[in-house]
């Protein structure tokens, strides 16, 4: 049987005190590394893994975070990143980035319901990419990189409970009843229609500037024990709305962003929604972001810069959406012609509306997002508002350098050109395809998206 024993002189050696504390019988101690701003966080490497004492030694706390049961043979701490360094037996190094929130954990704080722990300054830089693409590139399995740490400030939490939902909760409940020996009680309709409508529970985060204004909103895992999330100093991106974001299709695409924010002064709130109603949990935490200094061509007025990126992106934000609602409406369309087809009473007059409203639409397409027609060809044609516009995005929102002239003449032409091609479309969709919709309906056609049948009682 192995007993733990970790022993601490105050006085060089002269007396020696036991801090093992509760620390589980679980193999020898192989090794012991102070916090070298808190004396009474230690942290110690076991047969089974590694655990922290916030207490001197008291109690002791297994580390987890997706580290497997090995043994732990040396421990260090870097000291200027606050990062603790894992030897394992066989299983490699595994580092702890910023082990600092730990700092602030007591006694008290795990009692309670949550816990936003400090946020260190953040550095801002825009990551470099030396093989080509993230991480390792094409390199091959043979070639080994560790991923690094986000990009990003890092805000880290504590949850006492897991926020379980009403589903959750029933079955919680009844796998209790079960192992009491009681008799489980089928749930009933009401209760599984609550479950179904229920708002699931979340976490969030929400990122605010030094005049209070909302910069970002971030959802984080909601299960017991401590979290880490990470903001990467950017707005959200100005994309349609979707129910999930998919992850890239090719290597070579990028996950959509917004604009960078400017260095200086944020704070992050912690709330839980729960049932549909939020609350704040713990204490709201300011931190700094600052600009790294490594920028070869770093904008004079960073101010400026930021103003730039966001008149672009609420360009980007109509304009996807004119291109999203342009697709909705060709669909509608194309139904709307198959729909002329199978009503007996219609005339042919509506098929030819129909194909006069599409030839509108298209001419509106191609200002949009280009001629396919040409682009099948490999022929030339004249940049799409789209174009200019996701150009600007991909050329610059990943620099720190101020926008060029030629960023500065896509974003007037695409705005100009944009203007009308927007009311051409809102026109044909709020008018003249409403209007189609409801000689359709009148001529018993069947029916399509965007309008509801009409319907008497007889």
């Amino acid at each position: 049987d192995f007993a733990p024993y970790i022993f601490r002189s105050s006085d060089r050696g002269g007396n020696w005190e036991s801090i093992s504390g509760d620390l589980p019988d679980n193999g020898p101690v192989y090794a012991v590394v102070e916090d070298h701003e808190n004396p009474d966080l230690l942290f110690a490497g076991t047969e089974f893994g590694v655990f922290f004492t916030v207490d001197g030694g008291t109690h002791w706390t297994q580390l987890k975070g997706g580290l497997p049961t090995i043994a732990i043979r040396d421990l260090a701490i870097q000291r200027r990143e606050n990062d603790l360094v894992l030897g394992t037996f066989g299983r490699g190094f595994y580092v702890l980035d910023d082990y600092s929130p730990l700092r602030a954990v007591t006694a008290e704080s795990l009692s309670q319901e949550a816990q936003l722990f400090p946020v260190k300054r953040s550095w801002m830089f825009m990551e470099s990419f030396p093989l080509g693409l993230r991480s390792k590139s094409f390199q091959g399995d043979s070639f080994y990189t560790a991923d690094n740490p986000p990009v990003g400030a890092v805000f880290t939490y504590y949850l006492k409970d897991e926020l379980k939902s009403l589903k959750k909760r029933r079955q919680d409940e009844e796998k209790r009843i079960d192992g009491e020996g009681g008799t489980v009680s089928y749930p009933s309709a009401d209760e599984l229609r609550a479950e179904a409508r229920e708002e699931p529970p979340a976490i969030w985060l929400t990122v605010r500037d030094a005049s209070g204004g909302v910069v970002r909103r971030l959802e984080g895992p909601n299960g017991k024990g401590i979290h880490r999330v990470s903001w990467d100093f950017r707005f959200p991106d100005s994309l349609p709305a979707r129910l999930r974001d998919a992850p890239p299709s090719n290597p070579f695409q990028s996950a959509p962003i917004g604009p960078m924010v400017v260095p200086g002064t944020y704070e992050v709130v912690l709330d839980k929604v729960v049932d549909g109603v939020a609350t704040v949990l713990g204490e709201p935490q300011r931190f700094e972001t600052e600009a790294l200094g490594t920028a070869s061509l770093p904008a004079g007025d960073k101010a400026a810069l930021l103003a730039f990126q966001q008149e672009t992106a609420a360009l980007q934000r109509a304009v996807l959406g004119a291109v999203r609602a342009a697709d909705h409406a060709a669909d509608s369309l194309a139904l709307f012609r198959k729909a002329v087809i199978q009503a007996p009473a219609a005339e042919r007059s509506l098929i030819d509306e129909t194909r006069a409203l599409e030839d509108r639409l298209d001419a509106i397409q191609i200002a949009l997002s280009g001629d396919p027609i040409a682009r099948r060809r490999s022929e030339p044609s004249p940049p799409s508002i789209r174009q200019r516009v996701q150009g600007i995005v991909s050329g610059h929102w990943t620099s720190t350098s101020a926008p060029t002239e030629s960023h500065r003449e896509s974003l007037r032409i695409a705005g100009e050109a944009f203007a009308p091609t927007l009311e051409d479309l809102r026109t044909l969709m709020d008018r003249d395809m409403r209007a189609l919709a409801e000689k359709l309906d009148a001529a018993g056609a069947p029916w399509t998206p965007g309008r509801l049948p009409s319907w008497e009682r007889r």
